[in-house]
């Protein structure tokens, strides 16, 4: 397994299968490519099915154990299922998605190998969620979620960022998986670097803050530095009983209480909060495949891209590379000065231009 020189083994990596969307999300960043999006039909520079499973078993002959795929939307791809199946033994494959095209196709991914699935849904409204994804297909999204469900996908994880015009539909939604069985939240702070518009953004504390008071318990990971919160629902009087008997905090050494009466119909909710946060870039465990064939290793930074090129030899050359020279964004790329703000370290800027085909998104 490659390790950087930062201490932090690669063990995953996300793989954009295209830049095409049928969504038009206000927030999207493309996977730090910026709105890059181009047309529904499949472009010339999209990876080959065989370019892609040929980067995965060099991944894995790296001792890479995961995989996700990702987008624009992957779906979007005929051939998904095919990579899925083809994706070697030992990794875990997953997949985000903005669900539309899970009913009718769920079956034959988890039928291919796929373990995960994780579905964007940022509202529990149809109007809002249109005028969020500039799309009108919220209830083909509910009946994507279904789908994944029904094949055996639980616990499908809903992704939902958080900003200013979604943080007044957090709470709804975080009833809405701790009321439903196999549904888990994922809230994702807004990341204004990539996407723009900082008037957006929230402190994300405040959200954190909200979910202890409510949580029956709240758990660390490590690994990734992230907290989940278990979720009771308000519709279950024994777990309403559970939250107002004190149970809903960590325990003040570190530890966490567990409640004693059963939140039977409990809700996972996780946050991602990588802004500002030097603690989550040292735990990153990722590179990044571009859809046009480039390595990444870090989301926020696109001065750093190497071409894998067209045969096993040049793919491994590229991922070593890539490990040997990625670097904490926060922390590292960026250092924090004595105001509280963050500016960018010279030293790790790659000032030929010749890795660098995509403009920041500002």
């Amino acid at each position: 397994m490659l390790e950087d020189d930062f201490g932090r083994e690669v063990t995953g990596v996300r793989v954009s299968l295209t830049d095409r969307c049928n969504f038009d999300c206000v927030y999207c960043h493309n996977e730090g490519l910026g709105d890059t999006r181009g047309p529904m039909e499949p472009q010339d520079d999209e990876l080959s099915t065989d370019t892609v499973v040929a980067f995965l078993e060099v991944a894995a002959e790296f001792g890479v154990d995961s995989v996700k795929f990702t987008g624009g939307e992957p779906m979007l791809r005929e051939d998904v299922e095919d990579i899925v199946r083809r994706a070697p033994d030992e990794m875990e494959v997953s997949m985000t998605t903005n669900g539309t095209f899970l009913p009718g196709r769920a079956d034959d991914l988890v039928d291919a190998g796929l373990e995960r699935v994780n579905v964007s849904q940022d509202a529990l409204d149809a109007d809002a969620f249109a005028e969020l994804t500039q799309s009108g297909a919220y209830d083909r999204v509910l009946e994507g979620v279904e789908a994944a469900l029904d094949a055996g996908l639980a616990p499908v994880k809903l992704n939902m960022v958080v900003f200013e015009p979604t943080a007044g539909y957090v709470p709804k939604m975080v009833d809405h998986v701790a009321e439903n069985p196999g549904l888990q939240l994922q809230l994702i702070e807004y990341m204004p670097e990539l996407a723009g518009h900082p008037e957006w953004a929230i402190d994300i504390q405040r959200v954190h803050d909200w979910l202890e008071d409510r949580a029956d318990r709240v758990e660390h990971r490590e690994m990734h530095d992230r907290k989940r919160y278990w979720i009771h629902s308000e519709s279950d009087a024994d777990a309403d009983e559970a939250a107002h008997t004190g149970t809903s905090l960590a325990a003040s050494d570190g530890g966490v209480r567990t409640p004693p009466v059963d939140a039977r119909n409990s809700g996972m909710v996780e946050i991602v909060d990588p802004v500002g946060n030097a603690d989550f870039c040292a735990n990153c465990h990722r590179v990044r495949l571009t859809h046009d064939g480039y390595l990444k290793g870090c989301l926020n930074r696109n001065d750093d891209l190497r071409d894998i090129g067209d045969d096993k030899s040049s793919m491994r050359a590229a991922f070593r590379e890539t490990v040997d020279t990625r670097v904490p964004y926060y922390g590292e790329y960026l250092v924090e000065t004595d105001d509280g703000g963050w500016e960018r370290n010279d030293a790790y800027v790659d000032t030929d231009g010749d890795r660098a085909p995509y403009e920041y998104s500002e």
